[in-house]
């Protein structure tokens, strides 16, 4: 056999190796992939589809990544050998806030997170986020950045130290009904009751990840905030003395409102009372009118005189005055007289 021969069966083997035993892959259920021919991609437009438009205007042109033809699962699939297949793993993962990609030694060996609040307090953070590739902006992630990962970290982290160091707790007066931010307030404390309200900030000023690094941060869970050793038994102490005038305020609240709800009742049924006994009355009167309209003077005189032995039925002692004759100049004439002038 002649060495001609023998390399052109040997390049034949190894093309049908190369090309046919080794172009052949598949996408798993959880994975998508993208194929590059020469190291570029196959682009279905060169614009966005919209994973832009919570970035600023400035922002929008820097990262206008191109949208990829993306494989989806299933398979087999064929690819030549000039071909490269890049697949990501498009499943939820969670990581530890304090989580750096770059250096294992930082924040404490990636397991808190150290911030300082508005009054110069150095806390320490511990929670989870929750984060996935994004199928709709894939270059960002394969191609636009080196580590998005490491990118997508240092935003957050970045925004939530910028968050507690900005953040002033807020009061509400219960007469005015008017939020007074900053009043007797201590961080760390306010911090502590607004984990809810600080969680969706969060989520809402990293919505712009997917679109800067094609990685979308689907939750941020803050579990806990504690202060330094140091200030933790005085922190302890205050908190228990504002509890304690929280809870006497409370009280005499309750105390005063209690109070104003009696006097109002009671004056309620007082006015109550003097309504029924001034309908009498004025019952009363109607009646002793349409009896006076109806039946004359003498009618009225009669029912006055039967009031009167009603009222003597119920009497225990009655008191008679004397009364002197009125003199007018007059004799008054007895039967069968004269009159004498």
């Amino acid at each position: 056999m002649s060495i001609g021969l023998s390399f052109a069966i040997g390049a034949l083997l190894y093309l049908f190796i190369r090309v046919l035993l080794t172009g052949f892959y598949v996408v798993n259920q959880n994975e998508r992939a993208v194929k590059t021919a020469f190291g570029r991609a196959k682009r279905l437009s060169d614009a966005g589809d919209g994973v832009a438009g919570a970035l600023r205007e400035d922002e929008k042109e820097r990262y206008n990544f191109p949208q990829l033809q993306v494989i989806p699962p299933g398979g087999p699939y064929f690819k030549w050998p000039w071909e490269k297949v890049h697949k990501v793993s498009v499943a939820t993962n969670t990581s530890n806030m304090a989580y750096d990609p770059e250096s294992p030694e930082a924040n404490k060996c990636n397991t808190v997170l150290e911030a300082v609040t508005k009054d110069q307090l150095n806390i320490q953070l511990s929670g989870q986020i929750r984060y996935r590739v994004s199928e709709r902006n894939i270059y960002a992630y394969l191609f636009g950045v080196k580590q998005p990962i490491a990118h997508v970290m240092g935003y957050f982290v970045s925004v939530l130290r910028e968050r507690i160091a900005n953040f002033e707790g807020t009061r509400r007066d219960t007469d005015s009904q008017e939020v007074m931010e900053g009043a007797d307030s201590i961080s760390i404390n306010d911090l502590r009751k607004n984990l809810r309200d600080l969680n969706d900030h969060m989520d809402a000023e990293c919505a712009v990840s997917e679109a800067r690094y094609g990685v979308v941060l689907e939750a941020s869970l803050i579990t806990g905030i504690d202060p330094p050793l140091e200030v933790e038994s005085a922190l302890a102490a205050i908190n228990t003395a504002h509890n304690q005038v929280s809870s006497d305020i409370s009280l005499a609240k309750a105390a005063a409102d209690q109070k104003i709800v009696q006097s109002k009742r009671a004056v309620e049924i007082e006015t109550l009372k003097a309504e029924s006994e001034t309908e009498g009355l004025n019952l009363l009167a109607k009646e002793l009118s349409a009896l006076k309209r109806h039946g004359g003077v003498a009618a009225l005189a009669a029912y006055i005189r039967n009031a009167k032995l009603a009222l003597l039925d119920q009497t225990k002692s009655v008191y008679e005055t004397k009364r002197e004759p009125i003199q007018t100049g007059f004799v008054i004439p007895q039967a069968g007289g004269e009159c004498n002038g």
